[in-house]
């Protein structure tokens, strides 16, 4: 077993994030393909991708909160069995609509007990800068992971079908679980574990400068779901209007080459927080955002490759900020309430996750999917989501964040 707070350790839990999280856009990359198969509607098909955070709202909270009372190894095990189960749910019994939502709400209870988890696993070992960019290199690893799970499950789809793709999902999500037997210490990682009530955000609540970070990443969150539930579905929509030239890869691999480019973006917008300042950078993410998201939906009217283009620019000013919101919170928590801090913050970021889909597909169905306003709108609304929470952010931030960069203070 690795030594808690190595780099031999760091890598081996992020290489476990990763493992975990293979499978958790195979449905947003095959969401044509199970619109057709199943007759879904936008709205239903919103749903689908939606309650995944749902699920996670409701259940991170108290497995996140049990981390500052319970070894994490022990939340982290029930995360990616469930996470396995999920998904050899949806490659050989899910059917519909309604066994669909029962198999995503499993998914979201499984990655509720994996995501934060894991991360909250390397930060209780780690402090100042060396903390910062083990949260930088967790973000990247989960994100270059799920950037790749657009492209394998569209591949595996055309190799052998859907539920290939939710197949090699759980293989993946297993050996994670593995993983995290072997390598995770059985032992509280706090030496004086968290007083009161096992779910009393109250002390969160009264700190200002983690409560401007989570305001941040609740309508980051909101914005990266939409994209990444309605991008490959966009794409093939685009291109089924316009046509698509030779060198544009298929809509799968498009976002895979996003996410991967977002990834690269989220290191380098935490490493430029370190020396610059996080508020400033998140200014800048979250304007630059809300600017691409008016104009995304109407490139569909152009042509594919402009909006192709559009996208993998606003997709990049999203990833921007990403790093810097989750280390943010992390640095801004009591450490004895640090499990329930990202709690909170992860709750809060993936209520958005839950909301922002299903609202899209309710545009859509009320203005048109095969329609440039419905688009226009669909990606539109998300501009005054962005800069409402980054009002927020900024008010909270007047008293509650030091206006000096991180590594100042570290």
């Amino acid at each position: 077993m690795f030594i808690p707070g190595s780099r031999a350790y760091v890598r081996t839990i992020v290489a476990a994030q990763m493992l975990a999280q293979l499978g958790a856009f195979a449905l947003p990359a095959l969401l044509p393909d199970y619109i057709a198969r199943w007759r879904l509607t936008a709205t239903e098909a919103g749903w689908l991708v939606g309650i995944f955070f749902a699920a996670y709202v409701a259940a991170v909270p108290l497995l996140l909160a049990l981390t500052d009372r319970l070894p994490v190894r022990r939340i982290y095990l029930l995360g990616t069995g469930l996470t396995t189960l999920s998904h050899l749910g949806f490659a050989f019994i899910a059917d519909g609509f309604w066994l669909g939502m029962i198999f995503r709400i499993l998914a979201g209870v499984g990655w509720a007990g994996t995501y934060m988890t894991g991360l909250k696993g390397l930060a209780d070992h780690l402090e100042g800068t060396a903390q910062s960019r083990a949260v930088s290199l967790h973000a990247a690893g989960v994100g270059i992971s799920g950037a790749g799970s657009f492209a394998i499950a569209g591949l595996m789809a055309g190799l052998a079908g859907p539920n290939a793709a939710f197949l090699l999902a759980a293989v993946t999500a297993g050996c994670a679980f593995g993983i995290a037997v072997l390598m995770m210490p059985d032992s509280a990682t706090v030496d004086t574990p968290a007083s009161g009530a096992l779910l009393d955000y109250r002390p969160v609540f009264r700190d200002r400068a983690a409560m401007a970070w989570i305001a941040g990443y609740t309508v980051h969150t909101w914005e990266m779901a939409v994209l990444r539930a309605w991008g490959v579905t966009f794409f093939a929509t685009v291109i089924a209007w316009h046509g698509s030239p030779w060198w544009l890869p298929d809509p799968t691999l498009l976002f895979t080459l996003a996410g991967l480019v977002g990834v690269l973006v989220s290191v380098t917008g935490n490493e430029t927080a370190q020396h610059w300042g996080r508020r400033q950078v998140v200014l800048l993410a979250m304007t630059v955002a809300a600017v691409l998201s008016l104009t995304a939906g109407w490139t569909a009217a152009i042509s594919a490759p402009l909006a192709v283009l559009v996208v993998l620019f606003w997709n990049a000013a999203i990833y921007l900020d990403s790093s810097a919101l989750t280390a943010g919170t992390v640095q801004a928590a009591d450490p004895k309430l640090r499990g329930a801090t990202m709690g909170l913050h992860s709750m809060c970021g993936y209520a958005g996750g839950f909301i922002g889909p299903p609202l899209a597909g309710l545009i859509l169905d009320a203005l048109g999917p095969d329609s440039t306003i419905g688009w226009g709108f669909a990606f539109g609304h998300l501009a005054a989501i962005t800069l409402a929470g980054l009002a927020l952010l900024q008010r909270l931030g007047r008293t509650g964040i030091p206006a000096v960069p991180v590594r100042a203070i570290g």
